[in-house]
């Protein structure tokens, strides 16, 4: 390094690349679970149980509970969600980048196995990083026509008394199967 600052630069990067691997791994491990949930979700709609449609099912719990508060709810329910889809390429990026300072001084030294080693752990977590981004911008995209469904329904005043039996998609179908 030329100067005292880019070796605290350096320094400081190094330091955060344990952390961000922490997080692009617990934003993997959230994406498939928020995908299971999703899925159990796609399941007790289409099968027409209550527990799939959450905006009825809390106006049921709550009649007094206005459409305004609803749309907060749904945001809410949606919110980390929706973070992960914008913060996860974010840290695979960040990940992609940091490796890369060692990969670099090791090539100049010629020690390909660093370079190879450092170059392993930079692509392999924004791939995992990238693969959580996008399930969590799949599921967040449905369950908020799901939300926007069910709570233009309450807004009508057409949402039913029972809750009706619906696709994967979220599309109303003729009869529950049993």
């Amino acid at each position: 390094m030329s100067n005292p600052i880019e070796s605290m630069m350096y320094g400081v990067s190094q330091f955060f690349l344990f952390p961000v691997l922490l997080a692009i791994a617990a934003l993997f491990v959230h994406a498939f679970y928020a995908a299971g949930a999703f899925a159990w979700q796609a399941w007790q709609r289409r099968s027409g149980k209550a527990a799939g449609f959450e905006m009825l099912a809390a106006r049921r719990a709550n009649p007094a509970i206005s459409v305004l508060d609803l749309e907060v709810l749904a945001a809410e329910r949606l919110e980390f969600a929706r973070i992960a889809t914008r913060v996860a390429p974010m840290l695979g990026l960040v990940a992609t980048m940091i490796p890369m300072g060692p990969a670099l001084m090791a090539l100049a030294d010629g020690n390909l196995a660093d370079v190879s080693r450092s170059l392993m752990v930079a692509f392999s977590a924004v791939i995992l990083a990238l693969l959580a981004a996008a399930i969590s911008y799949s599921v967040v995209n449905v369950r908020k026509r799901w939300y926007a469904t069910d709570l233009a329904a309450i807004e009508q005043g057409t949402a039913p008394a029972e809750t009706p039996a619906q696709d994967m998609l979220g599309h109303l179908v003729s009869e529950v199967p049993a």
